[in-house]
């Protein structure tokens, strides 16, 4: 598990994003760090969410339970890394 936010996290998670919610046509440079995930050019709906969420909890064992917590991770690569880091540091 990682224990700070690098740009190899946030290399894998973009590919993860674009594996799980069947983006082919985009690569990881393509995903700014800050760009939103939901409500942006992305176009994520409810099912890449959950998708986002399963996969993150089998790669990092990190749960994103609830709505809320969802739409605060997934605000953008920096906050999904950064939630990443916190909750799998003891």
């Amino acid at each position: 598990m990682p224990d700070a936010v690098t740009p190899e996290l946030k290399h894998a998670l973009k590919q993860m994003i674009i594996d799980e919610c069947d983006k082919d046509e985009l690569s990881p440079t393509d995903i700014q760090d800050d760009q939103a995930l939901l409500g942006g050019d992305l176009d994520l709906d409810s099912l890449d969410v959950l998708q986002i969420c399963m996969a993150v909890k089998t790669q990092y064992g990190v749960r994103i339970e609830g709505n809320t917590a969802a739409q605060r991770a997934l605000k953008s690569i920096d906050t999904l890394a950064d939630t990443i880091v916190r909750q799998s540091t003891p």
